[in-house]
């Protein structure tokens, strides 16, 4: 009876787990920009940030996708990483970047890549690079773009994966000139090392908010000291500086989630044209 009892509850668990790998999360965050105070006259900035595909343990169609986003008003669109780790599913990709590209965003698409990506290998990483720039998506690998947003310089600085020691810091604010800098990474950890160098606000991912959040994600331990800081989602700050941790819209290992929901946001950062004065 006890084995029975044991089996049943495991099949519970597995079903609400699978089941809620579909229940996505649109959150949206509030951020206050350059001149830190939010000017009600003046439209924010919307950034669409979408972290962890995981394309082999994803739930969520390019339709479904679409169908939540496509009457948000989206300026701007940050990819955190994460998207595969098989050659099989780089194709699958290209559905996904469709979608996203439909949205339109005026200031355009930019990307990192995460530790899964790094799996692939030679040919096969360069095939996932050229799918990302044929869909009109900006990838940075250590390096920056600025775009002006109405008077107002926006640095976008892309900082390689932290985790498997491609980030490189000096590469990453190299020529860049004062403005506000949005740091988009995979590996939030990488803020405990970026004591130098200035940023306004950071997304990332990789942690998928514990995927199994229950009781605590304890195996998230070992993917660095954030972690023990008890920063595995949401909104964050260290000293003084804000960053993100995306839940992720997609899944690893096993496609279940405990404790965490697949996640889409949307962050407003207001901004006010004191620095293109």
């Amino acid at each position: 009876m006890a084995t029975l009892i044991i089996f049943i509850a495991l099949c519970l668990f597995i079903y609400i787990g699978n089941k809620n790998t579909s229940s996505v999360v649109i959150n949206h965050i509030d951020i206050n920009g350059n001149s830190g105070t939010k000017d009600k006259n003046l439209k924010p900035l919307r950034i669409l940030h979408i972290s962890d595909l995981h394309l082999e343990n994803i739930s969520i169609s390019p339709d479904d996708l679409y169908e939540k986003v496509e009457n948000q008003p989206i300026d701007l669109i940050a990819l955190t990483g994460d998207f595969l780790d098989r050659k099989r599913s780089i194709p699958k990709l290209s559905s996904y970047l469709e979608v996203l590209k439909k949205l339109n965003p005026p200031f355009g698409i930019y990307a990192v890549l995460g530790n899964h990506d790094y799996v692939l290998r030679n040919k096969d990483l360069k095939q996932l690079k050229n799918m990302l720039i044929q869909n009109d998506v900006k990838l940075l690998q250590n390096e920056n773009d600025m775009i002006d947003i109405d008077g107002v310089q926006f640095n976008i600085i892309g900082i390689d994966d932290f985790s498997t020691k491609r980030s490189n810091l000096v590469k990453s604010y190299d020529g860049l000139e004062k403005g506000y800098n949005l740091v988009i990474t995979h590996d939030p950890n990488v803020v405990l090392t970026m004591n130098n160098y200035h940023f306004d606000y950071l997304l990332s991912g990789h942690f998928h908010g514990g995927q199994i959040h229950w009781p605590k994600p304890y195996h998230l331990v070992k993917m660095g000291k954030l972690v023990r800081m008890n920063m595995v989602k949401g909104l964050h700050s260290y000293k003084e500086k804000q960053f993100y941790i995306s839940e992720g819209l997609g899944q690893t290992g096993i496609n279940i989630r405990i404790g965490s929901r697949p996640e889409i946001t949307i962050h407003n950062v207001h901004l006010s044209p004191v620095i293109g004065e």
